[in-house]
C-alpha cells in the first residue's frame, strides 16, 4: 500500500493514482517490487528547457535493511527532452510500448477503484485511438494507408489483451481474487506484468522442438501439447490426438519413447516455471474438449468462433465467443484512428 507522506501543491491538474505530493511512504519493499512514478511535462519549469536539452530526476529512497540499519539511496536519472510537435521520429526512438503498456494497465486498474467498468474500457479504447492517430502514419479517411513503426507495432495488441484480461474481465472469479490480480499487476516488473497482460503459448509437437506460438485459437490443433502462461495460472494442453495416444498407453511402450518424452518434456517446463515463480501459479492440466480447456480457450485470440465458415474451421478450434477477434480489433481502429476530426 501507498500513501502520500508530504502534502504538497499539485504540479499537474491532472493527477494519476496517489498525488500531490513529493513524497510517498509504503510499507515494504522488495527486489522484485516496481513502482511506476508519472510526470506531467506540461507545465513550465522555472527553468524552461529547449529540446535536444537534457532532463534529470532524482529518487531519495530511504529504508530500514534486515540487520536494522536505516539506508538512504539516492538514484538519478538523465533523458533528453523532445518537442512532440517538431521531434515526433525523435520521441518514437525513445518509446517503449511494452513499459507504456503496463503503466496504461496500472491507471485503468486504479480507475476500478472508482469508477464502473463501462467508463474504464471506452477511456482505454479512446486513448488508444488518439494515440494512434498521433503516431501513425496515413491518409486522412484512408484506413489502407494506415502504418505503424516498429516501435508501436505491438502497442494495439497489448491493448487488446488487457481488454479480455482479468483485470476487467471478472466474470467467474470472486472478488478477493480480482482484488489480488490488480494488486500483483499493481507490484510486478515489465516481464512479469506482460505476462498477465498478454500470457505466453508455447506449442511442443512431434515435429521438431517446442517453439513460442500465437496466442490465437488457430495455434490449438489436435497433434500439439500447448503450455500457456498467464502468470496466476499455467496449463498443459493435450491436444485430442496426443489425448487420445496418451490414453491408449503407447507411451509406456518401449518403441514408442519419443513419445513419452514429448508428453514429459511440456510438464518439466511447466514445473521449472513454477519453482521460479511467486506466488505459486495455479497448474491446470486438460485435454482438448474438456471442461479444463475452458482456461485456456478463454484465453486466446478468437481467430476461429463458432460463426466462422467450415473452412476457416480446420485451421484451428473454433472459440464459442462474441468476442472480436485481433484483426476486426485492429481494423476497426484503423478506420477510427483516419477518420476525420
Amino acid at each position: 500500500m501507498c500513501i502520500a507522506w508530504k502534502e504538497e501543491p499539485k504540479f499537474s491538474e491532472t493527477e494519476i493514482g496517489i498525488g500531490g505530493t513529493i513524497a510517498w511512504k509504503i510499507c515494504g519493499v522488495d527486489p522484485l517490487q516496481t513502482i511506476a512514478i508519472f510526470f506531467d511535462s506540461a507545465n513550465q519549469s522555472p527553468v524552461p528547457l529547449s529540446p535536444g536539452q537534457k532532463s534529470v530526476v532524482q529518487f531519495q529512497t530511504s529504508y530500514q535493511n534486515g540487520q536494522g540499519q536505516k539506508v538512504l539511496r539516492v538514484t538519478t536519472v538523465e533523458h533528453l527532452v523532445a518537442d512532440l510537435e517538431r521531434n515526433v521520429q525523435e520521441i518514437a526512438n525513445g518509446f517503449d510500448q511494452e513499459a507504456a503498456a503496463v503503466l496504461t494497465a496500472r491507471i485503468a486498474v486504479f480507475r476500478t477503484e472508482n469508477e464502473e467498468m463501462f467508463d474504464i474500457l471506452p477511456w482505454l479504447d479512446k486513448n488508444l485511438i488518439r494515440f494512434m492517430g498521433r503516431f501513425a502514419s496515413y491518409h486522412k479517411g484512408d484506413a489502407e494507408s494506415f502504418r505503424l513503426q516498429p516501435q508501436f507495432s505491438i502497442y494495439p495488441q497489448f491493448m487488446f489483451h488487457l481488454r479480455r484480461s482479468h483485470f476487467f474481465q471478472v466474470f467467474n472469479n470472486s472478488p478477493d481474487e480480482t482484488a489480488f490480480f490488480r494488486y500483483m499487476l499493481n507490484r510486478e516488473n515489465v516481464n512479469n506484468s506482460l505476462i498477465m497482460i498478454q500470457p505466453t503459448l508455447e506449442a511442443y509437437s512431434l515435429q521438431g522442438p517446442p517453439v513460442p506460438v500465437l496466442l490465437a485459437s488457430t495455434s490449438v490443433t489436435p497433434d500439439r501439447i500447448l503450455v500457456l502462461d498467464s502468470f496466476f495460472r499455467i496449463i498443459l494442453f493435450h491436444g485430442e490426438t496426443i489425448a487420445n495416444w496418451r490414453r491408449a498407453g503407447y507411451a509406456e511402450k518401449e518403441e514408442y519413447a519419443h513419445l513419452k518424452q514429448l508428453l514429459d518434456t511440456p510438464k518439466e517446463e511447466c514445473q521449472m516455471i513454477m519453482k521460479k515463480r511467486f506466488p505459486l501459479p495455479r497448474y491446470i492440466e486438460c485435454d482438448q474438449y474438456s471442461s479444463q480447456a475452458r482456461f485456456l480457450m478463454a484465453t486466446v485470440d478468437p481467430v476461429v468462433t463458432h460463426t466462422t465458415s467450415v473452412g476457416a474451421v480446420n485451421s484451428g478450434e473454433a472459440v464459442r465467443t462474441d468476442d472480436v477477434s485481433l484483426k476486426v480489433f485492429m481494423d476497426h481502429l484503423k478506420k477510427l484512428a483516419v477518420a476525420p476530426q
